[in-house]
This record gives structure tokens, C-alpha cells and sequence, in this order.
């Protein structure tokens, strides 16, 4: 066996999956070409292989490398190169230069043991140099970690997650328990987690590993939004998935109803459905809460409505019809009330005489949405400040504790009355949260449109509570007549009542382009985005237009038109930075969107700062900094987020987004293919809530058969949702 030391000179090759590389070493003066599974070196660190030689057909003797081990650098150069090498985000070429010339052979032990002695560099921030020394630290107990992780497959991104996730006690704790690794980590899944199970020796027919499978199939259900699963599909489909018998999976039921992690419950009509606890809990708490606070008397206020209306109109110029009055009637006389219809039925001008009937009469009121972009939209239809529900709730997540609402039962809302726009996107365990935190005698008026696809998370919140019967609701069906002049508000109620759209008025806003293949969609679109909108309307191609799509896959979905869309819209350039990823590359200037909830994630917006970036929010790239190895987001609710390399999984690019994603949100200008697809994608409900989207313009590329089709589908994906019986239960209590 051969032995040899040196510093990398260059990484040829590396399977970021398996850790195969081929590098080139500098061993005093003389390129030595290694090949073999080194996951972690990077270019400038000192190494020790030990291996064969071999001889390769095409590229001639290499060492086949058995054994490696790293180094400290031990020349002025070489720690130099190790710096400059992007292992330590904050230090680049220009800094690692610095810090040498300063240090020189102490230049490590300065990082580790005095970093406060960076300071005698000039440039260098008290939070840069804090941010190097815990990259130094992470960096000198992440290798361990990720040598125990590579043997499972995990590729080394997301090994980072995992010890950014669990620190030094990342492998005791994988060990302990893998399937935590499917909770914690965005984008390990249960098959990655169940390997690494199987790996460690855990029997596959254990009660553990198949609690841990039945938890995981109900999370997959209720990220699809359902609150519980019926207990014998989820019985089925456990048994499934980890190739054991239904009379496992039961015994596995009993013991995590026993341990309170599901809750079993037979229902009215004799069926039997399983919750995880959270959603079980959320649910129940939320009908009762709903119960009381309709049950409770509000404050009578002492006021002549109809002489405020009157005098609202007035001011505003306009003429409320006889169901907007009737909607601050019941908001002024009742606890809680909705008031749902489509676009241009005035829901935004009963807000806004709502709140000025309030606040006249000296009661504080709050306004929020479920999302920033909808906050910001009616922020400005309003003038009142509208706040997301997370900001209203004061949301925080600490280490101790995890996620919350410092707002909550035990320190309620200081609001007499809260008015939620945009309803139909809360789902239950928000909707729950918003509850506790109402205090008694405070009203709620929800806002929304109920026709619109449900919520993305569990529930079908807005629809149950209407359809419970315990609330008022007000239902506002008049097109006004400034409104009547759209075709995008008439062909709304259009599609909603089932009926065809009409369009391609030559001075319309309403449009449809026949186009018979998807590869001349895609190249209509194209064309509508650079060129027609931009120079017949004056529309910007990224901050007016949004392209949807009901599809994720194939030519017209969602992955495919964002590579297209940002080819002509932010194509590369040499002033700008940008970030390869596994499918697509970010580069600044682009549009992006986040895709998961992080409650961790630190954002600044001017003064303020705070915690907490959600699913569906929008933003542009403002900066990819290769030193410190981050990039810098703006988003639309003006936060500024700067996200680790290690997190930009979480991020998707968003020149094109799917209908669901699209919820909450306006656009000036949409844009929608029309083709073939799954017929539960293809539906009214979907296609009534793109077209909702739009403000100025929408324009549907594609055949009339599927435009006809997706409207004749009246198809409603059936959500599991206890809500609905448990609020009819108490209808004989109010009756």
C-alpha cells in the first residue's frame, strides 16, 4: 500500500451523491492524480491518502485511494488556499489574504482560539468575524458527521442541514431515532430515513418502525390537506409502504393512541378516522371556541347603523346595495361572522365601512391575511395597515420551546374586533392559533371567497364553518357596475355557475389563444412575456406578469417554464452572480418563491427584525455572495432574507407557479396554458381561482375543448375534515 501527502490542487470530478472523486494532489512539486469515495476535501486542504497504484486505460497511473485523512495545513500557502477555498463561509481569496499576512503560520489557531483578534483586519465586522468562527468550529465538527452520513447516501448539502440541524449530537441522535430525519429535515424523506433504519439494524417488523411509517403516511395526508385519515385506508396504505401485515399496523395504532401521539375516533356514520394529535387537538379546539364566542353577547354599541352607512357613503361616493349593508349589519350586531362572494361583489368596500364604523365608534380594530402578498394588497385597498396573521399572533420560535404565538389565551389580542381577508387560505392549525388569542367579547369577521380552491395546509376551515350553519354568513352575489365592465370579474361568476367565458373583445381584458400543440404554448407564452404584453400594455415581464399553470411536470408545468421563462427573461451575464443547483441555477434578478414554512428563518425589514418565511411567499434575488455563502432575498412584503447555500432547497424559481401556489395573491397580468392533463387538476374550481388572480388581464394559451372540460369538471377533491359534524353538533345548543 502506497502512502502520500499533499495539497489539493484541483477537484476534476465528484459525484456529489456517492462522494466519488478524482483530484489532483500537490505532493512537493509533483501532481499526483488520486481517485476514490472523498466526500469532503476541498480544494487548498492538506490530505494523506493511502492506497494502490492503477493504471487507467485513458488517463494513466492514479492511486486508487483506500483511506484518506485530513491535515492542517502547515506552509503560509497552503493555509492561504485552505481559507480561499469556500469551506469557511466570510472568508474569501482577498480576506484569507489578509488574514495570512497578518497571522501567518498562526492564522488557524487565531480562528479557532482568539478570533477576537480578527478584528485587527481591517474590514472585518464583529458579526462577519462571529459568523467565521462558528463556520471554522461547524466546519472542523462537521466532517465526522459527514462521513457517518455518506455511507447512507446523503449527499453533503444535506449532511450540512443535518449538523446545522442537530450540531456535534447529530449521529447520537440519528442513531436513536432515523425517523426523526424525515420531521426535521427538508427533503429527506421516509424511504432515505427507513434505510438508514434498516443500516443501524432496526427490525423492519418492530412496532417502532411502523409507529414511525403510520405517522408518516398520516403527515402525507395532511400535507394535502386533510385533518385525519379513515382508519382503514391508513391501515392499507401503511401496510404497503413498509411490507408488513394490517395486523402489525394495528398493534402499532394501539400503542400510539396509548402514547397520545393519534387520536381514534368513530364517527356519526360508523366509520372510524385517525388524527396525528396536532390537528386533532386544532379541530376540536376550534369548534369550541367557535361555539362560545356565537354563543357570547357581544357589546351593543349604540349606534344608528343605517345613519353610518349612510354617512360612509357619503364620504366614499358610493351607494352600497342591499346585501353589502346587510354584511356591516351582522358585522356590527354579531361575534363572528363571514361574509363570502366573488371578485367585484364589494367585499373590500365592506371592509372598509366596516372599520370606519368601528373605529368611530372608539374600538380598536385588526387587520391581517393569512399571506404577505394578500396583506399587502389589501393594506393598499384599505389604507389600514394589514398584518400577516403570524405577525398579528407575534410568532417565535426558540430553541427551548419551538414554534408559538407569543398571542394566545393567556396573553389575548388587544383588538375589539379582527377582520381576516382572504379566509380561505387559513387552515386549521392557524385558524385554531387565531382563536385562542381572540379575547372574550372581541368580534371576528372572516373575509373570503369560498369558491376558491381550499387551504394549502389541513383543513377546509372557511367552507365547514359556513356550511356548519353556527355562524352568520352573508353571501354577496351582485357584480357592480364599474365591475360588470371586466370580463375578468363576469367571466368569474361565469365559470363559477358553470357557464363557458366570454373573450377576445379587441378592447377587453379577457383573452383566449387557440393553440393547437404544447410546444406552441410554451413558445406563445414566451412571446406573450417578452414581447406582446410588454409592448401593447406597457406590462413588466417579471413584476406585472405571472404565468400559472395547473401542471408541475411536463413541457407546459411548472419546472419547464421556469427554465424557459428565465432563459429570456434573467438570462446569465457576466454581471451576474449566480448559483448552480441540482435542476436549475438561481442568478440575481430572479424571481423566486419559498416552498416551505421555515419558522427559524431570520428576515430584517428596515428597523424591524424578525423570525418566520412561509410557503408561497414571493421575492427577487437581490445579491448571491459566493464569500460568505449566502443569498439575499427581497420580498414582496418588503422582508429582506439572506438564506445559507446549505438553504436554498427551500427556494424555487417563480416565473411560473402552480394555481394552489397562487392563492391569496393578485397579479396584474396572468397568463394560463389550457391542455391536456389529470382530470382532478383540470377543474372549475381551479380555473375560477387563476382567473380571480388577475387585476388587469388574463390570457388563457391553449385548446377550447380543455377550457370547456376544466369547466364542465365540477369536481371537488373530497378533504378529510372533522370540522363540519363537530360544529353541527352544537347547532341544537344555539337553536
Amino acid at each position: 500500500m502506497v502512502e502520500v501527502e499533499g495539497v489539493v490542487e484541483e477537484i476534476i470530478f465528484r459525484n456529489e451523491q456517492n462522494g466519488y472523486t478524482v483530484l489532483e494532489l500537490d505532493v512537493e512539486g509533483d501532481l499526483v492524480t488520486a481517485v476514490g469515495v472523498m466526500p469532503f476535501v476541498t480544494v487548498g486542504e492538506r490530505i494523506k491518502v493511502q492506497g494502490e497504484w492503477v493504471v487507467h486505460p485513458d488517463y494513466g497511473d492514479q492511486i486508487r485511494v483506500i483511506n484518506y485523512q485530513t491535515l492542517s495545513p502547515n506552509t503560509l500557502e497552503g493555509i492561504e488556499r485552505f481559507l480561499a477555498s469556500g469551506l469557511i463561509p466570510g472568508i474569501g481569496p482577498v480576506t484569507a489574504r489578509k488574514i495570512v499576512e497578518r497571522f501567518g503560520l498562526d492564522s488557524l489557531h487565531v480562528i479557532e482560539t482568539e478570533p477576537h483578534r480578527l478584528r485587527e483586519i481591517k474590514g472585518l465586522s464583529d458579526e462577519k468575524i462571529k459568523r467565521i468562527s462558528e463556520a471554522y468550529e461547524m466546519q472542523k465538527g462537521i466532517k465526522e458527521v459527514m462521513v457517518f452520513l455518506h455511507q447512507f447516501g446523503i449527499s453533503s448539502h444535506m449532511a450540512i442541514k443535518i449538523y446545522k440541524e442537530y450540531g456535534n449530537n447529530a449521529i447520537e441522535i440519528i442513531k436513536q431515532n432515523p425517523y426523526r430525519l424525515a420531521d426535521d429535515i427538508f427533503g429527506i424523506g421516509f424511504k432515505t430515513a427507513d434505510k438508514i433504519a434498516e443500516s443501524l439494524g432496526i427490525d423492519p417488523h418492530s412496532t417502532y418502525r411502523i409507529s414511525a411509517g403510520a405517522r408518516y403516511v398520516l403527515m402525507q395526508y395532511a400535507a394535502n390537506g386533510h385533518t385525519y385519515v379513515p382508519k382503514e385506508l391508513l391501515k392499507k396504505e401503511t401496510a404497503q409502504l413498509l411490507e408488513v401485515s394490517e395486523e402489525e399496523v394495528e398493534d402499532a395504532f394501539v400503542l400510539l393512541a396509548q402514547n397520545e401521539k393519534i387520536h381514534i375516533e368513530k364517527f356519526e356514520d360508523n366509520t372510524v378516522g385517525v388524527y396525528y394529535i396536532p390537528y386533532y387537538v386544532a379541530e376540536l379546539h376550534t369548534a369550541e371556541r367557535l361555539f362560545t364566542m356565537t354563543v357570547t353577547q357581544c357589546e351593543d354599541l349604540k349606534i344608528d347603523v343605517q345613519k353610518e352607512i349612510r354617512d360612509f357613503e357619503k364620504e366614499a361616493g358610493i351607494v352600497l346595495e342591499k346585501t353589502q349593508k346587510l354584511a356591516v349589519e351582522e358585522a356590527i350586531k354579531n361575534s363572528v361572522v363571514v361574509i363570502t362572494g366573488g371578485p367585484g361583489t364589494g367585499k373590500t368596500t365592506i371592509i372598509n365601512c366596516i372599520i370606519r364604523i368601528f373605529e368611530k365608534a372608539n374600538k380598536k380594530v385588526a387587520l391581517a391575511a393569512p399571506t404577505g402578498r394578500a396583506a399587502k394588497r389589501i393594506t393598499e385597498a384599505t389604507g389600514k395597515e394589514a398584518k400577516t396573521i403570524h405577525r398579528l399572533l407575534e410568532y417565535t420560535y426558540t430553541e427551548e420551546e419551538g414554534k408559538g404565538f407569543n398571542k394566545n389565551e393567556k396573553d389575548p389580542l388587544k383588538y375589539d374586533v379582527i377582520i381576516i381577508d382572504e379566509a380561505s387560505m387559513v387552515d386549521i392549525l392557524l385558524m385554531n392559533a387565531l382563536l385562542k388569542a381572540i379575547p372574550a367579547g372581541s368580534r371576528l369577521i372572516l373575509v373570503g371567497d369560498a369558491d376558491q380552491l381550499p387551504s394549502v395546509g389541513a383543513g377546509n376551515v372557511l367552507r365547514d364553518i359556513i356550511d356548519s350553519g353556527i355562524v352568520k354568513v352573508i353571501r354577496l352575489k351582485e357584480i357592480f357596475r364599474q365591475q360588470k365592465e371586466s370580463l375578468i370579474v363576469v367571466n368569474a361568476h361565469k365559470i363559477n355557475n358553470g357557464e363557458y367565458p366570454t373573450y377576445n373583445d379587441k378592447n377587453g381584458d379577457f383573452f383566449f389563444l387557440s393553440v393547437p400543440t404544447q410546444e406552441d404554448m410554451l413558445k406563445t407564452i414566451l412571446d406573450l412575456v417578452t414581447n406582446r404584453l410588454p409592448k401593447a400594455y406597457g406590462f413588466h415581464p417579471v413584476n406585472d406578469i405571472q404565468v400559472l399553470t395547473p401542471m408541475k411536470k411536463g413541457l407546459i408545468g411548472v419546472h419547464n417554464l421556469n427554465i424557459e421563462l428565465q432563459k429570456v427573461l434573467n438570462p446569465p451575464s457576466k454581471d451576474k452572480a449566480e448559483k448552480p443547483m441540482k435542476e436549475f441555477t438561481f442568478r440575481v434578478g430572479d424571481k423566486v418563491m419559498q416552498i416551505k414554512n421555515n419558522y427559524r428563518m431570520t428576515w430584517k425589514r428596515g428597523d424591524e427584525e424578525g423570525e418566520g418565511v412561509f410557503n408561497g411567499d414571493i421575492g427577487i434575488i437581490q445579491s448571491i455572495d459566493e464569500e460568505l455563502q449566502e443569498v439575499t432575498v427581497y420580498f414582496d412584503d418588503e422582508k429582506v432574507v439572506s438564506y445559507d447555500f446549505s438553504d436554498l432547497d427551500e427556494l424555487t424559481l417563480s416565473y411560473a407557479i402552480t394555481v394552489h401556489k397562487s392563492q391569496g395573491s393578485e397579479f396584474p397580468v396572468v397568463i394560463m396554458p389550457v391542455t391536456y392533463g389529470p382530470p382532478m387538476l383540470l377543474t372549475r374550481n381551479l380555473l375560477y381561482t387563476a382567473v380571480t388572480r388577475a387585476k388587469k388581464l388574463v390570457v388563457l394559451v391553449g385548446q377550447e375543448k380543455y377550457l370547456k372540460f376544466m369547466i364542465d369538471n365540477n369536481r371537488i377533491s373530497k378533504r378529510y375534515s372533522g370540522l363540519l359534524s363537530r360544529l353541527k353538533k352544537t347547532l341544537i345548543y344555539i337553536q
